[in-house]
Protein backbone atom coordinates (compact mmCIF):
# COMPACT_ATOMS: atom_id res chain seq x y z
CA UNK A 1 0.00 0.00 0.00
CA UNK A 2 1.42 3.37 -1.02
CA UNK A 3 0.27 6.68 0.46
CA UNK A 4 0.96 9.91 -1.42
CA UNK A 5 0.76 13.34 0.19
CA UNK A 6 -2.29 15.48 -0.63
CA UNK A 7 -3.30 18.97 0.34
CA UNK A 8 -5.36 17.65 3.25
CA UNK A 9 -2.67 15.14 4.26
CA UNK A 10 0.61 17.05 3.85
CA UNK A 11 3.06 14.47 5.26
CA UNK A 12 2.68 10.91 3.95
CA UNK A 13 5.12 9.55 6.56
CA UNK A 14 2.48 10.16 9.22
CA UNK A 15 0.67 7.08 7.98
CA UNK A 16 2.71 5.25 10.63
CA UNK A 17 0.63 6.90 13.35
CA UNK A 18 -2.59 5.64 11.79
CA UNK A 19 -1.32 2.10 11.25
CA UNK A 20 0.22 1.88 14.74
CA UNK A 21 3.32 0.31 13.15
CA UNK A 22 6.60 2.24 13.38
CA UNK A 23 8.23 2.95 9.97
CA UNK A 24 11.74 2.21 11.32
CA UNK A 25 10.98 -1.39 12.26
CA UNK A 26 10.32 -4.67 10.48
CA UNK A 27 7.70 -6.50 12.53
CA UNK A 28 6.41 -10.07 12.20
CA UNK A 29 3.51 -11.90 13.85
CA UNK A 30 2.54 -15.56 13.93
CA UNK A 31 -1.15 -15.38 13.03
CA UNK A 32 -3.48 -18.34 12.45
CA UNK A 33 -3.18 -17.83 8.69
CA UNK A 34 0.63 -17.87 8.80
CA UNK A 35 3.60 -15.63 9.52
CA UNK A 36 2.81 -12.04 8.59
CA UNK A 37 5.36 -9.25 8.26
CA UNK A 38 4.88 -5.47 8.03
CA UNK A 39 7.65 -3.20 6.77
CA UNK A 40 8.09 0.20 5.10
CA UNK A 41 10.21 -0.01 1.88
CA UNK A 42 10.10 3.79 1.51
CA UNK A 43 9.21 6.65 3.86
CA UNK A 44 9.08 10.33 2.98
CA UNK A 45 6.77 13.29 3.36
CA UNK A 46 5.74 12.94 -0.28
CA UNK A 47 5.41 9.16 -0.59
CA UNK A 48 5.33 6.29 1.92
CA UNK A 49 4.99 2.61 1.08
CA UNK A 50 3.80 -0.06 3.52
CA UNK A 51 4.27 -3.72 2.61
CA UNK A 52 2.34 -6.61 4.15
CA UNK A 53 3.85 -10.03 3.46
CA UNK A 54 1.66 -13.04 4.22
CA UNK A 55 2.46 -16.72 3.81
CA UNK A 56 -1.09 -17.55 2.64
CA UNK A 57 -2.61 -17.54 -0.83
CA UNK A 58 -6.20 -17.10 0.34
CA UNK A 59 -7.76 -13.66 0.06
CA UNK A 60 -9.83 -14.35 3.16
CA UNK A 61 -6.57 -14.99 5.02
CA UNK A 62 -5.18 -11.65 3.85
CA UNK A 63 -8.40 -9.89 4.84
CA UNK A 64 -8.28 -11.35 8.35
CA UNK A 65 -4.57 -10.54 8.65
CA UNK A 66 -5.20 -6.91 7.67
CA UNK A 67 -8.01 -6.73 10.18
CA UNK A 68 -5.87 -8.09 13.02
CA UNK A 69 -2.76 -6.11 12.16
CA UNK A 70 -4.61 -2.83 11.71
CA UNK A 71 -7.63 -3.33 13.93
CA UNK A 72 -7.45 0.14 15.46
CA UNK A 73 -6.92 1.69 12.05
CA UNK A 74 -10.00 0.01 10.59
CA UNK A 75 -12.00 1.14 13.61
CA UNK A 76 -10.82 4.73 13.16
CA UNK A 77 -8.83 4.94 16.40
CA UNK A 78 -5.61 6.96 16.74
CA UNK A 79 -5.06 8.46 20.19
CA UNK A 80 -1.71 10.08 19.32
CA UNK A 81 -2.93 11.91 16.20
CA UNK A 82 -6.75 11.77 16.23
CA UNK A 83 -7.01 14.55 13.64
CA UNK A 84 -5.57 12.19 11.00
CA UNK A 85 -8.34 9.59 11.31
CA UNK A 86 -10.87 11.50 9.20
CA UNK A 87 -8.32 12.86 6.72
CA UNK A 88 -8.36 11.32 3.25
CA UNK A 89 -5.13 10.64 1.35
CA UNK A 90 -4.18 9.48 -2.11
CA UNK A 91 -3.74 5.71 -1.89
CA UNK A 92 -2.37 3.06 -4.21
CA UNK A 93 -2.97 -0.53 -3.16
CA UNK A 94 -1.09 -3.17 -5.10
CA UNK A 95 -1.67 -6.92 -4.86
CA UNK A 96 0.50 -8.70 -7.47
CA UNK A 97 -1.34 -12.02 -7.00
CA UNK A 98 -4.92 -11.58 -5.85
CA UNK A 99 -7.37 -14.51 -6.17
CA UNK A 100 -10.31 -13.57 -8.42
CA UNK A 101 -12.88 -16.18 -9.37
CA UNK A 102 -15.52 -14.99 -11.79
CA UNK A 103 -15.85 -12.60 -14.71
CA UNK A 104 -12.87 -10.63 -15.96
CA UNK A 105 -14.36 -7.35 -14.74
CA UNK A 106 -15.22 -8.63 -11.25
CA UNK A 107 -12.68 -6.43 -9.43
CA UNK A 108 -13.98 -3.34 -11.25
CA UNK A 109 -17.56 -4.24 -10.37
CA UNK A 110 -16.61 -4.62 -6.71
CA UNK A 111 -14.29 -1.65 -6.10
CA UNK A 112 -15.33 0.74 -8.88
CA UNK A 113 -18.68 1.86 -7.39
CA UNK A 114 -16.86 2.79 -4.15
CA UNK A 115 -14.67 5.31 -6.00
CA UNK A 116 -11.56 3.24 -6.68
CA UNK A 117 -9.79 3.27 -10.03
CA UNK A 118 -9.19 -0.40 -10.79
CA UNK A 119 -6.41 -1.93 -12.88
CA UNK A 120 -6.88 -5.71 -12.89
CA UNK A 121 -4.72 -7.79 -15.22
CA UNK A 122 -5.18 -11.56 -15.49
CA UNK A 123 -2.13 -13.68 -14.70
CA UNK A 124 -1.56 -16.54 -17.17
CA UNK A 125 -1.30 -20.07 -15.88
CA UNK A 126 2.10 -20.34 -17.54
CA UNK A 127 3.60 -17.46 -19.55
CA UNK A 128 5.43 -19.96 -21.72
CA UNK A 129 2.18 -21.79 -22.59
CA UNK A 130 -0.30 -19.13 -23.78
CA UNK A 131 -2.80 -21.75 -24.94
CA UNK A 132 -3.35 -22.78 -21.32
CA UNK A 133 -5.16 -19.52 -20.67
CA UNK A 134 -5.34 -17.41 -17.54
CA UNK A 135 -5.20 -18.49 -13.92
CA UNK A 136 -7.67 -17.50 -11.21
CA UNK A 137 -5.28 -14.77 -10.05
CA UNK A 138 -4.98 -11.15 -11.10
CA UNK A 139 -2.40 -8.42 -10.73
CA UNK A 140 -4.59 -5.86 -8.97
CA UNK A 141 -3.86 -2.17 -8.45
CA UNK A 142 -6.38 0.12 -6.75
CA UNK A 143 -5.98 3.90 -6.65
CA UNK A 144 -8.22 6.39 -4.93
CA UNK A 145 -8.56 9.02 -2.23
CA UNK A 146 -9.91 7.62 1.04
CA UNK A 147 -9.34 7.57 4.76
CA UNK A 148 -7.30 4.57 5.80
CA UNK A 149 -10.23 3.28 7.86
CA UNK A 150 -12.53 3.26 4.82
CA UNK A 151 -9.90 1.63 2.60
CA UNK A 152 -9.27 -1.19 5.06
CA UNK A 153 -12.99 -1.82 5.46
CA UNK A 154 -13.35 -2.08 1.68
CA UNK A 155 -10.50 -4.60 1.51
CA UNK A 156 -11.75 -6.58 4.50
CA UNK A 157 -15.11 -7.22 2.82
CA UNK A 158 -14.22 -7.40 -0.86
CA UNK A 159 -11.03 -9.51 -0.90
CA UNK A 160 -12.92 -12.66 0.23
CA UNK A 161 -15.63 -11.75 -2.29
CA UNK A 162 -13.10 -11.81 -5.13
CA UNK A 163 -11.81 -15.15 -3.88
CA UNK A 164 -15.37 -16.49 -3.38
CA UNK A 165 -14.16 -18.68 -0.58
CA UNK A 166 -13.86 -18.11 3.15
CA UNK A 167 -11.43 -20.53 4.69
CA UNK A 168 -13.22 -20.75 8.01
CA UNK A 169 -16.76 -21.50 9.11
CA UNK A 170 -19.33 -18.80 8.38
CA UNK A 171 -22.03 -18.33 11.01
CA UNK A 172 -24.48 -15.69 12.20
CA UNK A 173 -21.69 -13.54 13.60
CA UNK A 174 -20.32 -13.11 10.06
CA UNK A 175 -23.63 -11.57 8.94
CA UNK A 176 -23.47 -9.21 11.91
CA UNK A 177 -19.86 -8.38 11.03
CA UNK A 178 -20.77 -7.63 7.41
CA UNK A 179 -23.49 -5.20 8.48
CA UNK A 180 -21.20 -3.60 11.04
CA UNK A 181 -18.19 -3.16 8.73
CA UNK A 182 -19.96 -2.36 5.44
CA UNK A 183 -23.27 -0.94 6.62
CA UNK A 184 -22.41 2.59 5.47
CA UNK A 185 -21.90 1.64 1.81
CA UNK A 186 -23.02 -1.88 0.95
CA UNK A 187 -26.76 -1.14 0.92
CA UNK A 188 -26.26 1.28 -2.01
CA UNK A 189 -23.71 -0.85 -3.86
CA UNK A 190 -25.07 -2.14 -7.22
CA UNK A 191 -23.58 -5.58 -6.46
CA UNK A 192 -24.80 -5.78 -2.84
CA UNK A 193 -26.51 -9.14 -3.37
CA UNK A 194 -23.44 -10.73 -4.98
CA UNK A 195 -21.13 -9.29 -2.33
CA UNK A 196 -23.32 -10.51 0.51
CA UNK A 197 -23.71 -13.95 -1.03
CA UNK A 198 -20.00 -14.50 -1.57
CA UNK A 199 -18.96 -12.96 1.76
CA UNK A 200 -21.41 -15.22 3.61
CA UNK A 201 -20.41 -18.40 1.75
CA UNK A 202 -23.70 -18.46 -0.19
CA UNK A 203 -25.71 -19.23 2.97
CA UNK A 204 -29.10 -17.92 1.86
CA UNK A 205 -30.56 -17.34 5.31
CA UNK A 206 -27.56 -15.27 6.36
CA UNK A 207 -27.58 -13.29 3.12
CA UNK A 208 -31.28 -12.49 3.54
CA UNK A 209 -30.72 -11.43 7.14
CA UNK A 210 -27.85 -9.12 6.19
CA UNK A 211 -29.67 -7.55 3.24
CA UNK A 212 -32.76 -6.95 5.36
CA UNK A 213 -30.65 -4.85 7.71
CA UNK A 214 -28.57 -3.16 5.02
CA UNK A 215 -31.69 -1.87 3.28
CA UNK A 216 -34.08 -1.39 6.22
CA UNK A 217 -36.53 0.81 4.31
CA UNK A 218 -37.00 -1.54 1.37
CA UNK A 219 -40.70 -2.18 0.55
CA UNK A 220 -41.80 -5.40 2.19
CA UNK A 221 -43.36 -6.61 -1.06
CA UNK A 222 -39.87 -6.65 -2.60
CA UNK A 223 -38.33 -8.73 0.19
CA UNK A 224 -38.46 -12.45 -0.44
CA UNK A 225 -39.77 -14.40 2.54
CA UNK A 226 -37.07 -16.31 4.37
CA UNK A 227 -36.75 -18.77 7.18
CA UNK A 228 -35.52 -17.30 10.47
CA UNK A 229 -31.80 -17.58 11.10
CA UNK A 230 -30.50 -19.81 13.86
CA UNK A 231 -29.76 -16.71 15.95
CA UNK A 232 -33.39 -15.60 15.59
CA UNK A 233 -34.68 -19.07 16.43
CA UNK A 234 -32.47 -19.10 19.52
CA UNK A 235 -33.88 -15.77 20.73
CA UNK A 236 -37.47 -16.93 20.06
CA UNK A 237 -36.87 -20.13 22.04
CA UNK A 238 -35.43 -18.19 24.98
CA UNK A 239 -38.31 -15.70 24.98
CA UNK A 240 -40.85 -18.54 24.88
CA UNK A 241 -39.17 -20.28 27.83
CA UNK A 242 -39.11 -17.02 29.80
CA UNK A 243 -42.79 -16.45 29.09
CA UNK A 244 -43.58 -19.98 30.23
CA UNK A 245 -41.66 -19.38 33.47
CA UNK A 246 -43.68 -16.25 34.27
CA UNK A 247 -40.52 -14.24 34.90
CA UNK A 248 -40.90 -10.50 35.43
CA UNK A 249 -37.22 -9.74 36.03
CA UNK A 250 -34.45 -11.14 33.83
CA UNK A 251 -30.65 -11.12 33.71
CA UNK A 252 -28.87 -11.61 30.39
CA UNK A 253 -25.51 -12.81 31.70
CA UNK A 254 -22.88 -12.49 28.99
CA UNK A 255 -25.14 -10.12 27.07
CA UNK A 256 -22.48 -9.13 24.54
CA UNK A 257 -23.67 -6.41 22.20
CA UNK A 258 -27.29 -6.64 23.30
CA UNK A 259 -28.99 -8.87 20.74
CA UNK A 260 -31.28 -10.53 23.30
CA UNK A 261 -31.65 -7.37 25.40
CA UNK A 262 -33.26 -5.59 22.48
CA UNK A 263 -36.02 -8.22 22.34
CA UNK A 264 -36.44 -8.28 26.11
CA UNK A 265 -37.03 -4.52 26.17
CA UNK A 266 -39.67 -4.91 23.46
CA UNK A 267 -41.75 -7.13 25.78
CA UNK A 268 -43.48 -5.10 28.48
CA UNK A 269 -43.95 -8.20 30.67
CA UNK A 270 -40.29 -7.91 31.67
CA UNK A 271 -40.34 -5.13 34.24
CA UNK A 272 -36.68 -5.31 35.21
CA UNK A 273 -33.87 -6.23 32.81
CA UNK A 274 -30.17 -6.46 33.58
CA UNK A 275 -27.49 -6.92 30.94
CA UNK A 276 -24.13 -8.06 32.30
CA UNK A 277 -20.90 -8.70 30.43
CA UNK A 278 -17.19 -8.81 31.28
CA UNK A 279 -16.33 -6.65 28.23
CA UNK A 280 -16.83 -2.92 28.63
CA UNK A 281 -16.48 -2.57 24.85
CA UNK A 282 -19.37 -4.98 24.28
CA UNK A 283 -21.45 -3.07 26.81
CA UNK A 284 -20.74 0.19 25.00
CA UNK A 285 -21.97 -1.39 21.76
CA UNK A 286 -25.07 -2.71 23.55
CA UNK A 287 -25.71 0.79 24.86
CA UNK A 288 -25.64 2.15 21.31
CA UNK A 289 -27.62 -0.76 19.87
CA UNK A 290 -30.40 -0.24 22.40
CA UNK A 291 -30.27 3.53 21.93
CA UNK A 292 -30.48 3.99 25.68
CA UNK A 293 -29.74 7.71 25.43
CA UNK A 294 -32.82 8.16 23.24
CA UNK A 295 -35.11 5.89 25.27
CA UNK A 296 -38.07 7.37 27.14
CA UNK A 297 -37.55 7.60 30.90
CA UNK A 298 -40.15 4.96 31.67
CA UNK A 299 -38.51 2.48 29.31
CA UNK A 300 -35.02 3.44 30.40
CA UNK A 301 -35.84 2.71 34.03
CA UNK A 302 -36.52 -0.95 33.15
CA UNK A 303 -33.01 -1.77 31.91
CA UNK A 304 -29.51 -1.53 33.31
CA UNK A 305 -26.10 -2.55 31.93
CA UNK A 306 -23.27 -3.58 34.26
CA UNK A 307 -19.79 -5.04 33.90
CA UNK A 308 -19.62 -8.40 35.63
CA UNK A 309 -18.13 -11.86 35.17
CA UNK A 310 -20.12 -15.08 35.09
CA UNK A 311 -17.41 -16.85 37.11
CA UNK A 312 -17.33 -14.49 40.12
CA UNK A 313 -19.85 -13.79 42.84
CA UNK A 314 -21.72 -10.53 42.29
CA UNK A 315 -24.53 -9.52 44.65
CA UNK A 316 -26.01 -7.37 41.86
CA UNK A 317 -27.04 -10.62 40.13
CA UNK A 318 -29.24 -11.73 43.02
CA UNK A 319 -33.00 -11.29 43.36
CA UNK A 320 -34.04 -11.89 39.74
CA UNK A 321 -36.71 -14.31 38.53
CA UNK A 322 -34.68 -15.64 35.61
CA UNK A 323 -31.16 -15.67 34.23
CA UNK A 324 -30.18 -16.36 30.62
CA UNK A 325 -26.75 -17.58 29.52
CA UNK A 326 -27.16 -17.60 25.74
CA UNK A 327 -24.07 -19.04 23.99
CA UNK A 328 -21.89 -18.22 27.01
CA UNK A 329 -20.60 -21.37 28.70
CA UNK A 330 -18.58 -22.53 25.68
CA UNK A 331 -16.45 -19.37 26.02
CA UNK A 332 -15.38 -20.39 29.53
CA UNK A 333 -12.42 -22.68 30.16
CA UNK A 334 -13.64 -26.07 31.37
CA UNK A 335 -11.58 -25.62 34.53
CA UNK A 336 -13.54 -22.44 35.27
CA UNK A 337 -16.96 -23.92 34.53
CA UNK A 338 -17.54 -25.01 38.18
CA UNK A 339 -16.97 -21.39 39.23
CA UNK A 340 -19.69 -20.28 36.78
CA UNK A 341 -22.05 -22.94 38.13
CA UNK A 342 -21.37 -21.81 41.68
CA UNK A 343 -21.92 -18.14 40.81
CA UNK A 344 -25.20 -18.82 39.00
CA UNK A 345 -26.82 -21.71 40.87
CA UNK A 346 -25.50 -21.28 44.42
CA UNK A 347 -25.08 -17.53 44.77
CA UNK A 348 -27.39 -15.70 42.34
CA UNK A 349 -29.88 -18.58 42.46
CA UNK A 350 -32.73 -17.32 40.26
CA UNK A 351 -35.95 -19.29 40.00
CA UNK A 352 -35.26 -20.11 36.32
CA UNK A 353 -31.96 -20.47 34.46
CA UNK A 354 -31.74 -20.86 30.68
CA UNK A 355 -28.49 -22.08 29.12
CA UNK A 356 -27.99 -22.42 25.36
CA UNK A 357 -24.83 -23.82 23.76
CA UNK A 358 -23.76 -25.39 20.44
CA UNK A 359 -24.29 -29.08 19.80
CA UNK A 360 -20.87 -30.21 18.56
CA UNK A 361 -22.34 -33.23 16.76
CA UNK A 362 -24.05 -30.89 14.30
CA UNK A 363 -20.76 -29.32 13.19
CA UNK A 364 -20.13 -31.95 10.52
CA UNK A 365 -23.08 -30.52 8.57
CA UNK A 366 -21.45 -27.12 8.17
CA UNK A 367 -19.39 -26.80 4.96
CA UNK A 368 -15.87 -25.57 5.50
CA UNK A 369 -15.73 -26.55 9.18
CA UNK A 370 -12.97 -29.10 9.60
CA UNK A 371 -13.55 -32.20 11.71
CA UNK A 372 -12.85 -31.52 15.35
CA UNK A 373 -12.99 -27.74 14.91
CA UNK A 374 -15.12 -25.44 17.01
CA UNK A 375 -17.65 -23.05 15.49
CA UNK A 376 -15.87 -20.00 16.84
CA UNK A 377 -12.19 -19.34 17.50
CA UNK A 378 -13.01 -18.18 21.05
CA UNK A 379 -14.83 -21.39 22.04
CA UNK A 380 -13.00 -23.37 24.72
CA UNK A 381 -15.14 -26.49 24.29
CA UNK A 382 -18.39 -27.65 22.71
CA UNK A 383 -20.67 -30.29 24.25
CA UNK A 384 -22.22 -33.22 22.45
CA UNK A 385 -25.87 -33.85 23.25
CA UNK A 386 -25.02 -36.57 25.75
CA UNK A 387 -22.36 -34.44 27.44
CA UNK A 388 -24.71 -31.47 27.78
CA UNK A 389 -27.51 -33.60 29.20
CA UNK A 390 -25.09 -35.20 31.67
CA UNK A 391 -23.68 -31.81 32.73
CA UNK A 392 -27.17 -30.30 33.07
CA UNK A 393 -28.45 -33.20 35.14
CA UNK A 394 -25.43 -33.01 37.47
CA UNK A 395 -25.84 -29.25 37.96
CA UNK A 396 -29.55 -29.60 38.62
CA UNK A 397 -29.07 -32.43 41.10
CA UNK A 398 -26.34 -30.63 43.02
CA UNK A 399 -28.32 -27.40 43.40
CA UNK A 400 -31.95 -28.57 43.82
CA UNK A 401 -33.17 -27.62 40.35
CA UNK A 402 -35.26 -29.61 37.89
CA UNK A 403 -34.04 -29.50 34.29
CA UNK A 404 -35.19 -30.33 30.77
CA UNK A 405 -33.07 -30.15 27.63
CA UNK A 406 -34.47 -29.27 24.21
CA UNK A 407 -33.12 -28.52 20.75
CA UNK A 408 -33.18 -25.28 18.76
CA UNK A 409 -32.95 -25.04 14.98
CA UNK A 410 -33.36 -27.58 12.16
CA UNK A 411 -33.21 -31.17 13.36
CA UNK A 412 -31.02 -33.71 11.60
CA UNK A 413 -32.01 -37.36 12.23
CA UNK A 414 -28.43 -38.33 13.05
CA UNK A 415 -26.86 -35.21 14.51
CA UNK A 416 -29.74 -33.45 16.26
CA UNK A 417 -30.15 -29.65 16.25
CA UNK A 418 -27.38 -27.03 15.97
CA UNK A 419 -28.21 -25.48 19.35
CA UNK A 420 -29.28 -27.12 22.60
CA UNK A 421 -30.97 -25.42 25.53
CA UNK A 422 -31.30 -26.46 29.16
CA UNK A 423 -34.19 -25.01 31.17
CA UNK A 424 -33.46 -25.18 34.91
CA UNK A 425 -36.29 -24.59 37.38
CA UNK A 426 -35.56 -24.25 41.06
CA UNK A 427 -37.45 -26.75 43.18
CA UNK A 428 -39.55 -24.78 45.65
CA UNK A 429 -39.34 -27.41 48.37
CA UNK A 430 -35.63 -26.73 48.65
CA UNK A 431 -36.31 -23.26 50.04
Amino acid sequence: MTANATTDFPDASEIGYLLHKHPDRVQSWNLPMGTTTVLYPEVSAQRTTVAVLLNDGAASGLAVALSRLFKQTRAGVCSTRPELVSTAMDLTISMPSAPSRGSADLASRMFGPLGWTVDARPIPLDPTQPTWGDSEYIDLVLTGTFTLSAALRHLYVLLPVLDDGKHYWVGEDEADKLVRVAGDWLGDHPESSLISSRYLAHRRELVASALDRLVPDAPQDDVAPRDPTLAEQRVHAVLAALAESGARSVIDLGCGEGRLLRDLVAHSTFERILGADVSDRALAKAHRRLRLDEMADRQRSRIELIQSSATYRDVRLQGFDAMVLMEVIEHVDLARLPALVRSVFSQARPRTVLVTTPNSEYNVLYPGLEAGSFRHVDHRFEFTRAQFEQWSAAVAGDHAYAVRVEGIGPRDPNHGTPTQMAVFTREEQSE
